[in-house]
Order: C-alpha cells, then structure tokens, then sequence
C-alpha cells in the first residue's frame, strides 16, 4: 500500500477539506502542523515518513478563482525529488509540456466536458485521471465514466462527499472498478481514517491511497506507514 498525502491549497494557504464544501475550507492547525503555509506543511509529512508522492489540489484554480501555479512551481523547484500530482482544474497539453519532471497533472473529471475531452487524449497516458463523485452522481464529462478507452492506467476514485469525513472510503464503489477493470491500477481518495482502511482496500485490490486527515490527526502513524508499505511495489518514484 503506497500512502500519498493531500495538501488542498486555497488563497495561499493549506487548508482542511471537508464533504467538497469548498468554500467552508478552514486553513489547517494540526497536531501534524500548526502551520498553514505548503512549505512548513510538505516538511511536517516529511518529518512523519519518507514520502515520495505528494498530491495537490490547486482549488482556486479548480473553481475559476485564480491559481496557485507560481506557488506550486516554486515546490517542484525546492523538492525536486520528489513527485508532486496536481489538479489544477482544466489543463491543456501545451502547457504540461513546459513543466518539470516532477510534475505529473491530474485531470479530473469536474472538470471536463464532453466536449472538452479530445484535450485529455493528447496527454497520451501521461496522466493521472480523477473520476470525481459527490455522494451519488458522476461529477463532470460522462463520457469519462462509461468509456474506459479514455482512461489511463492509473486512475482515482475521488468520493468528495466522503473527504475529512472520517466516514471511511466508498468500499463498494472501489470493489466493483477493481472486478470491472483489473488491468487498472485505482487509487483511492476519500474518508481514509486508519490504518485498518487501508489494509480493507488493499484486500480489494486497492493498492495506492490518498490520505490527508489521518495523517494530520495522527490516526495513521508512521509505524503504520512502514508496516503497510512493507509490501514493495514495482515503481517507488511516483510515476508507477
């Protein structure tokens, strides 16, 4: 089980998603960090394991209200050692091509269309896909959910309803993506609360996870991390 950790950014700084009520988002004071700056949080989870994937979710850029792209850049810059995905909303191909190579977008299905999705083919697999669900309904272009010719090898199952809820992953959701399409690799996100979360997900097929909650209320300690990764999977640099 590979543990990846969420920093959702908003105006600047971290904060604590909560059920994808975005504008309820409070900056984070963590038992993790007190600190909501990227920086002070990025070394926080650095301190607690040895990372090396780090997903962000650049919110304003995601609900049309700015974007966080110098900041982000200056983290790929001061941590080139490590992956960083980002969701950053709509993304061209034009413009991932003048990123580092730490950088590995992430497209997510709120933010597409039907037709905007010829822009996600020219990614030609270079990317993460994030199929987006509120409680019950499919989030953005359709399309993205019934055609699986669009899907790259590496897909999220993001439940938003389920993020900081402390409700627990959507188990079944996740099951029935791992029976339809075992030559996929789904990554969950969503209500992860401990470490007895992850060890469920990885009987179902589940081998990689986005967490961000039980990390900074310490419910997923770094003896868990060790003992959940302790299992070695083919490709440690982030990029699968």
């Amino acid at each position: 089980m590979k543990i990846i950790p969420v920093i959702d950014l908003k105006d600047g700084l971290v904060v604590h998603a909560r059920q994808g009520r975005r504008d309820q988002y409070q900056p984070i004071n963590t038992r993790l960090c007190r600190s909501s700056d990227i920086g002070s949080v990025i070394e926080a989870f650095l301190n607690l394991y040895d990372f090396s994937t780090f997903y962000i979710a650049d919110l304003n850029a995601i609900t049309h209200q700015g974007s966080h792209e110098q900041l982000i850049d200056e983290m790929l810059a001061r941590f080139p050692k490590l992956t960083f995905w980002v969701d950053s909303g709509y993304q061209s191909y034009s413009r991932q091509r003048r990123r580092p190579g730490n950088y590995m977008p992430v497209l997510g299905s709120e933010s597409f269309r039907d037709e905007t999705i010829g822009e996600i083919k020219a990614f030609d697999n270079n990317f993460v896909l994030s199929l987006d669900y509120s409680l019950t309904d499919a989030l953005g272009a359709k399309s993205l959910f019934s055609n699986p010719n669009l899907w790259p090898d590496h897909i999220i199952i993001m439940t938003l309803a389920r993020v900081g809820s402390h409700s627990g992953p959507d188990m079944d959701k996740l099951a029935r993506f791992c029976r339809q399409y075992p030559d996929k690799n789904f990554i969950a996100a969503g209500g992860i609360r401990n470490k007895q979360d992850l060890m469920d997900l990885s009987e179902i097929g589940v081998k990689q996870a986005l967490v961000a909650s039980a990390l900074h209320s310490g419910h997923l300690r770094a003896d868990d991390i060790r003992n959940l990764q302790a299992k070695k999977y083919p490709d440690e640099s982030g990029y699968f």
